[in-house]
């Protein structure tokens, strides 16, 4: 099955009678550290029928359940595929999809992202890409990562119209690091004209760090690598890159911050939130009721084994509000354990309060805004993961009959009505700009609570968010 474009000729696959899809398509080039050239013209037929390699990374343990970590990597990772309704010919909307991983793991061609069943369901187009990750897409704050990811919206503008898409519909999506990636290109002047409405899951907002810690995590690196330059680092092979990111994980301190955009670097401005809202375009922001989780279950910490430590991280994050957070969380969080209890406070300090603030001040603009919280638990593992990060992801893409989704999210019926109405949502906002329940603002707080029975619930929880925000 072959497409034209104005740049060339793609030779896709017909994935079952309702999908065609193509694979692997290259959007751009890049050498070490520089940034991407736009691929405006293909001199030969592209063989889009398998997917492209992914950027160089040291795995982690959500690559183990998404079965991913195996799969071919390469600097030259720039590539991007596409999911068509078959026989499409009018403008249909666009969704594009930006993985997750931290900025330090993963690919488009995980199982769960498949477009077909989404694309199947909905009458619109998937795209998702690949961009480089870790010290090759995010080095000090020069943001590769970043730029790649408008290389790739440039290019859906340019070929989309090809396809069916419109190139004037183009919804972004993303979750955890992808999520902090859709809210800071809603923020960049570069992507002006690109992308019509955003919708970001579980948005690692804390990720988009400032020029300081980026120089830091920069000097860092080059100690872990033995060298004293970049210019060092672009001698280097590309494991002995990967070996240095490894040692990178071991010894530094902040975590999150190691590889991720820089507010103020390129193609970001310093104050992403208020970029974000003076752009205009409408955004759903939400988050999982028990984030960190996912982390606290499969990998907890060895410290925390009774409430008077799990108290100290409390304290370290909350200082004299310690003691009264205590009550609360375990108020609102009954029969959890010490560590999960961590876990709660965590979650609300690593993801709902940033996703507060951001919503807050979107609303300062009047920008079309929307909050949803998704809080059905997987009954995997006895309940120990809640309804932790990356739960969601199977859902938004209709994907449950995906490999490893029912060993994530268990076998219950119920899962197949709330991915329905989860997707209808995205659905509705890519088609139309709107979705079902009110914007958020300042008073009431509108948020969608997405479970086995779906309400619409005004401020949930205002006690655990006053000890976040407590001016607002």
């Amino acid at each position: 099955m072959n497409i034209s474009s104005n740049s060339g000729t793609f030779e896709g696959s017909q994935f079952n009678d309702d999908v065609l899809e193509f694979l692997g398509i290259q959007y751009a080039t890049a050498q070490r550290f520089a940034e991407p050239v736009d691929i405006v013209d293909y001199a030969e037929v592209v063989n889009a029928t398998s997917f492209g390699p992914q950027s160089p990374q040291v795995p982690g343990f959500m690559e183990e359940i998404l079965i991913t970590k195996d799969l071919p990597t390469s600097e030259e990772c720039l590539n991007l595929n596409i999911w068509v309704p078959n026989g499409a010919t009018a403008s249909l909307p666009v969704l594009f999809w930006i993985h997750g991983g931290a900025y330090t793991n993963g690919t488009a061609a995980t199982g769960w992202y498949h477009g077909a069943n989404l694309v199947q369901l909905g009458q619109v187009i998937l795209v998702s890409i690949n961009y480089r990750l870790g010290p090759f897409g995010f080095i000090g704050d020069n943001n590769l990562g970043t730029l790649d990811q408008i290389s790739a919206l440039r290019w859906v503008n340019r070929n989309i119209s090809s396809f069916g898409g419109d190139p004037k519909n183009v919804t972004i999506f993303g979750e955890s690091a992808g999520g902090s990636s859709v809210v800071a290109l809603t923020a960049s002047p570069l992507t002006r004209g690109l992308i019509s409405k955003a919708w970001a899951m579980s948005p690692s907002l804390l990720q988009l760090r400032t020029k300081v810690e980026a120089e830091n995590a920069k000097q860092k690196f080059l100690g872990a690598a033995r060298c004293a330059s970049i210019e060092e680092l672009k001698l280097l092979t590309t494991q002995q890159m990967i070996d240095a990111t490894a040692q990178m994980f071991v010894d530094v301190e902040n975590y999150i911050c190691t590889f991720t955009p820089t507010c103020g670097g390129s193609a970001l401005p310093e104050d992403v939130y208020g970029a974000s809202a003076d752009s205009q375009i409408p955004l759903v922001v939400g988050t999982n009721r028990d984030e960190n989780r996912l982390w606290s279950a499969l990998k907890p910490p060895e410290t925390v084994v009774d409430e008077q430590v799990a108290q100290e991280y409390f304290e370290i994050a909350l200082g004299d509000q310690a003691s009264q957070a205590w009550v609360t969380y375990t108020n609102r969080r009954e029969q959890c354990s010490p560590i999960q209890l961590v876990a709660a406070m965590q979650t609300d300090q690593h993801f709902r309060a940033p996703a507060w603030q951001l919503c807050e001040t979107r609303n300062k603009t009047a920008v079309a805004t929307w909050m949803y919280w998704f809080t059905w638990p997987t009954p995997i593992f006895d309940g120990a993961l809640g309804c932790c990060h990356g739960l969601d992801l199977p859902f938004m893409f209709n994907n449950l009959d995906k490999p490893n989704a029912e060993l994530f999210t268990g076998d219950d019926p119920i899962r197949h009505t709330i991915s329905k109405h989860f997707t209808s949502e995205l659905l509705q906002f890519a088609k139309t700009g709107s979705v079902s329940w009110p914007t958020f603002d300042s008073v009431d707080r509108a948020t969608l609570r997405i479970d086995a029975e779906t309400e619409v619930v005004n401020d949930p929880e205002p006690e655990i968010r006053k000890l976040w925000s407590p001016n607002s």
